[in-house]
C-alpha cells in the first residue's frame, strides 16, 4: 500500500485503487502516524493535533484508531506502543519520505557533478507533490512546524532542480519559473543568484545586474543586512563578465583535416615568437584550411599566448575600402551608436581603440586582391596595439616589417594519397585501389589538396584507372618533379576546368551564376538567381563544386573566380547581376518592418547574414547606373543598416550614387534619396566626401521627405525620417526639423509617430519645459514598447532617465537605465551600453560610490571595445569624479585630463562628458586653491552651456549636477561678467 501527505491525505491499494479512509479526523490522525512511520506518537499528542479544540477524548481516539485500522485492512498496521501508537510501513511506501530520499540523492549527485541525473531524480521527487504538505491537518503549533519542515525541503529540491537545468544549458525553460520564485520569496539569496545566472546564461547580463540590486536594497531595507558573500562574488563575477558579441570564429569544417599536424605545430609557434605570419602559397594548396586548424588549436589552447581568436574572411570583399568594416564586423563592433549623430571616429580609429589592450590573434584570410590596403591597416594595427597577432593567407607577401612568411607547400606524398582516398570513400562506399596508381594521380595534381578533392569526387563514376588516364590526357603528364607555384596554379586551373567540363549543362550553368554570390546564398535565393532546382545544387555539393553549412550554399575563392570568368565569357553576367541585385533588394525590403519590431532579434542575423551580398549588390548597381535600383537597395536596407551599425559599408556607394545623380531627385524616390544622403553623412567612412554631399544635397532631400511625409499618410522608411528629423534639429535646420515632427505627432504610421514624439522632447527641453519633454519621451516610449521594437524603446528610456535624475528622482533614473541596457545587451550595442552604464553610475554617484564607480569601470572596458573615444572619455570623467569626492585630488585631475583629451568638442552627445569634466578641473583647481585656474575652467564651461541655445543653468541642472557645484559655476562665471 502507498500513502501519501503532500497534500491532501490518500492511501492507495497495491492495484492502484484508492482506499476510502472517511472522515477529516481518520484523515488527520493518519497523517501525523505518517509523518515519521514507524515512530510512536503518544495518544496526548494525537488527541491534541487531530482535535485541539478539546472534544476528542481517548475513548474515542481508540475508536477512531480501530475505524482507520479497518479502512486499511491489511496494508498497514497501527500497532499500541506503551502510552501512543505507530504505524509500520516501508518509509518508500510515504510519499513524504520517497521525496526526501529522491532529493537528498538529487542534491549528492548535483554535489558530485552528474547535473543529468542529478535532474532526473530531483524531477521526480518533486513530481510526488499533490498540493500543500499536510494538508489535512489542523492547525496546531506541531502541525506548522512539520509543514513547514517539509515545504523547506521542497524548496530546497526546486533550487537543486533549477540548478541542474542550468549546469545543463536550459536556462531558457526555467527564467519565468525563477521570476515567479524570486517574487513569492524576496529575500531568498539562492534564488536571486539562480536567476541571475539564468539571465546572464541568456544574454541578459544587465537584467541580471537589476536583481542584484533589487535583493541589495531588500535585505537592507527590511533586515538591515548585507547580501552574503556567495550572492556578492556572484555579482563581480558578472560585472567582469564580458557581455560582447564573441568574435568570429573560424569556421566549421566538414571534413577531416589530412596530413598537416606538422605545419600546425610550426605556426602556431611561431605565432608565439611572431607578431605577423603569412601563409603564402598558390591558389588550392590549403592556407585557409590551415589557418582555420592553426586558429581552432589557438582558441582551444587555454594557455595560448594568441587569447581570444577573430576570423576575418576577405575573400566577399569588392575593393579594399570595405577592410576596416569588414574587421569591425567580425569583432562584433557596431560602426555607430543609437544615438545617432556624426561624432563616430573612422573605422579604423575605432579598431585601434577597441584592440589597444586586447589579447587577440586577427586571421585575415585570402588577402591576395586587397594585400595593399591589408598591408597597411595590418602595419598601422600592430605598431598600435601592442598584444595582436596576425594571421593572414594570401599568394603574395605582405611586405612590412616584421612580416614572418610560412610557404605552404603541397601534400606530401603519403598524405596526398591518404586525402584522394578518405574523400573518395565519402562519395563512393568501399572505394579501393592500387596505392601505386593512386600516387600517380596525386602527383599528375601537384598534392595540390583542392585540386585532389575534385578528382575524387568523380570516383563517384569514375574508376581509378580511367580517372588517372583522363589526367594524363588533361594534363599532358606522365612524371614530372617539383614545379613553380604559378605551374600549379596552372594545374588547378586545368582540374577546375576539367571538372567543370564534365558537369552536365544545367549543372554548369548553376555554377557560374552561382558566382554572384559574394557570402554564400540560401537555397532558395540560389535557385532563384540561378535559375536552377535543389536536385541540381545538390548535385554540385556532391562534385565538390559548392559547399553546404549552416542553411548556406558557398563557392570556394578558387572555383568563384573562374565560375567568374565563365559567367562573363557567357554574356550573362549584368543580367545575373541584376537578378542578384534585386533578391537583396527583395530580402531586405521583406525584412524591413519586422527589424521594428519584436521580431527584430529573429531578423536581424537574416539580413546580417546576406551582408556581403549587399554590399556587392550596391557596388555593381551604382557602377552600373542602376540608379532606381542602387537607391531602392540603400533605403530598404536603411534601418538594419543603422541597428545593427553597419552604415559605414553602404557610405562609399551613398557618396558615388549622390555624385552620379546630382541635386536631382529621381521621381518618385524623394526617401530613398533622403536615405542616400544621410548615409553620406553620418557614417565616418564616408569622410569629407560625404559631408560634402551632404551639404549639396540636403535642401533636395528636405524637401523630398516632407513632400513623402505630408502628416495624413505615412511614407516608406520611418528610420529614415527619424535620423532626418535628429540630425536636423541639431544642425543646420531645427524649424524645417521641428515642423516634420509637429507633422508626425499624428501620423498613421505607429513607428514614426513614436520618433516624432521622440524627437519634439529635445524641442521642449530647448524651450525650458522638461515636464513637456518627459511626457513626449513617455509617450515614445510607450508607442515603441507596443510595436516590441528594443532600439526605440531603448532610445526613449535612456532621455526619460535623463529627466528623472534632473528632477531628482535618481532612483527612477536608475531603473529606467536598467531597463534600457537589457535591451541594448540584446542588441549587442558595447557603445551604447557604455553610455547608459555611465548614466546610471551619474544617478548612482550621489547615493552608493562604490556601484557608481563599478558601473564607470565597466563603461570603460565596454567603451574601449567598442573603439569609442567619446564614451570611454565619459567613463573616465565618472572615475574621475569619484576620486575627486574620496579627497585624491591627483587621480581626479589625472582622469579628468585624459577625458578632455579624448571628447569631440564638435559632436552634440559630447556636451555633456565635456561640461562635467570641465567644472570636475575647476573643483580639482578650487580645491588646491588655485582660484583663476577654477574661474577658467569653470568658464569654458558656461562657455559650453551657453551654445545649447538655452540658459546655462538650466543645461547645467539638466545634467543632474549638484545644487551646490551649480551655484559655484554660475556665481563664478556671473562674478567675471
Amino acid at each position: 500500500m502507498r500513502f501519501g501527505i503532500l497534500g491532501e491525505t490518500r492511501a492507495w491499494r497495491g492495484d492502484g485503487g484508492e482506499v476510502p479512509l472517511g472522515g477529516p479526523a481518520r484523515r488527520a490522525l493518519l497523517a501525523l502516524l505518517l509523518v515519521r512511520p514507524g515512530e510512536v506518537v503518544s495518544s496526548d499528542r494525537l488527541v491534541e493535533e487531530v482535535d485541539p479544540a478539546g472534544a476528542l477524548s481517548a475513548h474515542s481516539l481508540q475508536s477512531q484508531v480501530s475505524r482507520l485500522r479497518t479502512a486499511l485492512g491489511g496494508g498497514a498496521v497501527i500497532e499500541r506502543a506503551g502510552a501512543g501508537y505507530r504505524i509500520a510501513v516501508d518509509p518508500d511506501d510515504v510519499d513524504a519520505c520517497r521525496f526526501e530520499r529522491l532529493a537528498g540523492a538529487g542534491r549528492a549527485a548535483l554535489a558530485g557533478g552528474d547535473a543529468g541525473r542529478a535532474l532526473a531524480l530531483l524531477r521526480e521527487a518533486l513530481e510526488l507533490w499533490r498540493g500543500p504538505a499536510l494538508a489535512e491537518l489542523p492547525d496546531s503549533e506541531t502541525a506548522r512546524s512539520a509543514a513547514a519542515r517539509l515545504e523547506e525541503q521542497r524548496l530546497g529540491a526546486v533550487e537543486d532542480r533549477i540548478e541542474a537545468a542550468l549546469r545543463l544549458g536550459e536556462q531558457g525553460a526555467v527564467v519565468a519559473e525563477l521570476r515567479e520564485l524570486v517574487g513569492r520569496h524576496p529575500l531568498r539569496e539562492r534564488l536571486a543568484g539562480l536567476l541571475m545566472r539564468a539571465l546572464f546564461a541568456a544574454g541578459g547580463q544587465a537584467e541580471a545586474l537589476v536583481v542584484f540590486e533589487e535583493i541589495r536594497r531588500r535585505l537592507a531595507d527590511e533586515l538591515g543586512a548585507d547580501p552574503s558573500a556567495e550572492l556578492a562574488a556572484l555579482h563581480r563575477e558578472l560585472l567582469s563578465a564580458d557581455p560582447a558579441p564573441a568574435p568570429a570564429a573560424p569556421p566549421a569544417q566538414l571534413t577531416s583535416f589530412v596530413g598537416r599536424s606538422g605545419e600546425v605545430a610550426e605556426v602556431a609557434g611561431l605565432l608565439r615568437v611572431a607578431r605577423l605570419v603569412t601563409l603564402t602559397g598558390p591558389g588550392g594548396v590549403g592556407k585557409t584550411r590551415l589557418s582555420v586548424e592553426v586558429a581552432g588549436a589557438e582558441a582551444a589552447d587555454a594557455e595560448g599566448a594568441a587569447g581570444e581568436v577573430c576570423f576575418v574572411e576577405l575573400a566577399p570583399l569588392r575593393d579594399g575600402a570595405g577592410l576596416p568594416q569588414a574587421l569591425l564586423g567580425a569583432l562584433g563592433l557596431r560602426e555607430n551608436g543609437l544615438q545617432m549623430d556624426g561624432g563616430a571616429k573612422a573605422p579604423v580609429d575605432r579598431l585601434i581603440a577597441a584592440l589597444s589592450d586586447q589579447v587577440l590573434l586577427l586571421v585575415l584570410d585570402n588577402c591576395e586582391h586587397v594585400v595593399d590596403e591589408v598591408a597597411k591597416l595590418a602595419a598601422r594595427l600592430l605598431a598600435t596595439c601592442p598584444r595582436l597577432r596576425v594571421l593572414a593567407t594570401s599568394r603574395e607577401p605582405l611586405g612590412i616589417i616584421g612580416e614572418h612568411l610560412v610557404q605552404v607547400r603541397p601534400l606530401d606524398a603519403d598524405a596526398a594519397v591518404r586525402l584522394f582516398t578518405e574523400r573518395a570513400r565519402a562519395v563512393r562506399r568501399g572505394f579501393t585501389a592500387d596505392p601505386g596508381l593512386l600516387r600517380r594521380i596525386c602527383a599528375a595534381l601537384d598534392d595540390l589538396p583542392l585540386a585532389i578533392e575534385l578528382a575524387a569526387a568523380r570516383s563517384r563514376t569514375l574508376e581509378a584507372g580511367d580517372l588517372a588516364g583522363r589526367l594524363d590526357d588533361l594534363l599532358g603528364v606522365a612524371s614530372r618533379g617539383n614545379r613553380t607555384a604559378d605551374e600549379r596554379h596552372r594545374t588547378l586551373r586545368s582540374v577546375v576546368a576539367w571538372s567543370w567540363d564534365l558537369l552536365s549543362e544545367p549543372e554548369q550553368r548553376a555554377a557560374r551564376r552561382f558566382a554572384v554570390f559574394a557570402g554564400g546564398a540560401t537555397a532558395e535565393s540560389a535557385m532563384r538567381v540561378c535559375g536552377t532546382d535543389g536536385e541540381t545544387l545538390e548535385s554540385l555539393v556532391d562534385k565538390s563544386l559548392l559547399e553546404f553549412a549552416g542553411g548556406r550554399y558557398r563557392m570556394l575563392e578558387t572555383i568563384r573566380a573562374y565560375g567568374g570568368e565563365l559567367l562573363d565569357a557567357a554574356g550573362e553576367r549584368a543580367s545575373v547581376r541584376r537578378g542578384h541585385a534585386r533578391r537583396v533588394l527583395e530580402l531586405v525590403r521583406e525584412a524591413d518592418p519586422h527589424l521594428r519590431r519584436a521580431e527584430q532579434l529573429e531578423w536581424l542575423p537574416v539580413v546580417a547574414a546576406e551582408h556581403g551580398d549587399l554590399v556587392a549588390a550596391l557596388h555593381w548597381a551604382v557602377e552600373e547606373a542602376e540608379t532606381g535600383l542602387a537607391f531602392e537597395l540603400l533605403a530598404s536596407a536603411f534601418t538594419y543598416l543603422w541597428i545593427r551599425g553597419a552604415s559605414a559599408s553602404a557610405a562609399p556607394q551613398a557618396t558615388a550614387l549622390l555624385a552620379r545623380v546630382g541635386e536631382a531627385v529621381p521621381a518618385g524616390l524623394g526617401e530613398e534619396y533622403a536615405a542616400c544622403a544621410l548615409l553620406a553623412a553620418s557614417a565616418s567612412a564616408s569622410g569629407d566626401a560625404g559631408q560634402e554631399m551632404w551639404q549639396r544635397h540636403r535642401a533636395a532631400a528636405a524637401k523630398a521627405l516632407a513632400a513623402a511625409w505630408p502628416g495624413d499618410r505615412p511614407g516608406r522608411y520611418p528610420v529614415v525620417l527619424l535620423l532626418w528629423m535628429m540630425r536636423n534639429a541639431n544642425g543646420p535646420d531645427p524649424e524645417g526639423a521641428f515642423a516634420l515632427v509637429s507633422s508626425q505627432r499624428d501620423c498613421a504610421e505607429p513607428w514614426a509617430r513614436a520618433a516624432a514624439h521622440y524627437v519634439s522632447g529635445f524641442g521642449r527641453l530647448g524651450e525650458g519645459d522638461p515636464a513637456g519633454a518627459e511626457h513626449a519621451f513617455g509617450e515614445a516610449l510607450r508607442g515603441f514598447r507596443s510595436l516590441g521594437d528594443r532600439w526605440g524603446s531603448a532610445l526613449a528610456l535612456d532621455t526619460l532617465a535623463g529627466a528623472a535624475a534632473a528632477r531628482g528622482d535618481r532612483g527612477r533614473a536608475v531603473a529606467l537605465t536598467d531597463e534600457a541596457l537589457v535591451l541594448t545587451e540584446q542588441l549587442g550595442a558595447l557603445e551604447d551600453s557604455a553610455d547608459l552604464l555611465v548614466n546610471r553610475g551619474d544617478h548612482r554617484a550621489g547615493d552608493d560610490a562604490a556601484l557608481a564607480r563599478a558601473d564607470y569601470a565597466r563603461a570603460a572596458v565596454l567603451a574601449r571595445r567598442a573603439g569609442s573615444s567619446t564614451y570611454l572619455a565619459a567613463a573616465l570623467r565618472g572615475l574621475g569624479d569619484i576620486a575627486l569626492g574620496e579627497g585624491d585630488l591627483a587621480e581626479a585631475e589625472r582622469l579628468y585630463a585624459e577625458a578632455l583629451e579624448r571628447i569631440d568638442p564638435h559632436w552634440i552627445k559630447s556636451l555633456g562628458p565635456r561640461l562635467r569634466t570641465l567644472i570636475g578641473l575647476g573643483r580639482v583647481a578650487d580645491a588646491r586653491g588655485h582660484g583663476a585656474e577654477a574661474r577658467g575652467r569653470y568658464r569654458e564651461a558656461a562657455a559650453a552651456a551657453d551654445g545649447m541655445g538655452t540658459s546655462a543653468s538650466e543645461v547645467l541642472r539638466m545634467l543632474g549636477l549638484p545644487e551646490e557645484v551649480v551655484d559655484t559655476v554660475l556665481s563664478t562665471v556671473t562674478s567675471l561678467r
